[in-house]
């Protein structure tokens, strides 16, 4: 059987990624998504999220029920291990993670894609002031944060999401899905 490939979406706060996330797994029912843990309130918005506690996470981490965790933003994320039971049974899945966890996340799966999503500072801005989760200086401070650079070792697809969701559907599935 064949490993399936871990498709990780980075890319800045604002870029779409849980919309363009949500659209390849409508349109390619067999794209496993990976739900991620946050230490966030239940309820709080953006993507589907299993919410738990900072104690909860840490006796979880504990436990080594996480293949990948990292903090950002005040939150803790997580990725559970089954993700990797998936790939080993050939299944593609894809996930938001952060660029700060991306040479452990090559480490661990053989078949790691990037897919970086990009978007002007102007489209950026739109879109997280429509989101209403943050302040307007917490906005600046998103748009002047530093972009880490993805690990040069990798398989890097990048597609700008300055347009219509569906043309950038249509450039990832033909990077991620050629025929």
């Amino acid at each position: 059987m064949t490993q399936g490939r871990l498709i990780a979406v980075v890319g800045p706060s604002g870029v779409g990624k849980d919309s363009v996330i949500d659209k390849l797994c409508r349109v390619r029912p067999d794209l496993h998504r990976v739900r991620r843990v946050i230490t966030r309130a239940p309820g709080a918005g953006g993507e589907d999220f299993d919410a738990m506690s900072q104690d909860a996470f840490d006796a979880m981490t504990a436990k080594g029920q996480f293949c990948l965790d990292w903090a950002a933003h005040g939150l803790r994320y997580g990725i559970r291990t089954e993700v990797l039971m998936l790939l080993a049974q050939g299944e593609d899945c894809i996930v938001n993670l952060s660029r700060g966890v991306l040479a452990e996340a090559g480490r661990l799966v053989p078949d790691l894609v990037v897919l970086v999503l990009c978007a002007s500072p102007k489209v950026l801005r739109q879109r997280l002031a429509g989101r209403a989760r943050e302040t307007e200086a917490e906005i600046a401070a998103r748009l002047a944060r530093d972009a880490a650079c993805v690990p040069a070792d990798l398989t890097v697809v990048t597609i700008s999401n300055d347009g219509p969701l569906q043309d950038t559907v249509t450039r990832v599935l033909a990077a991620l899905y050629p025929v």
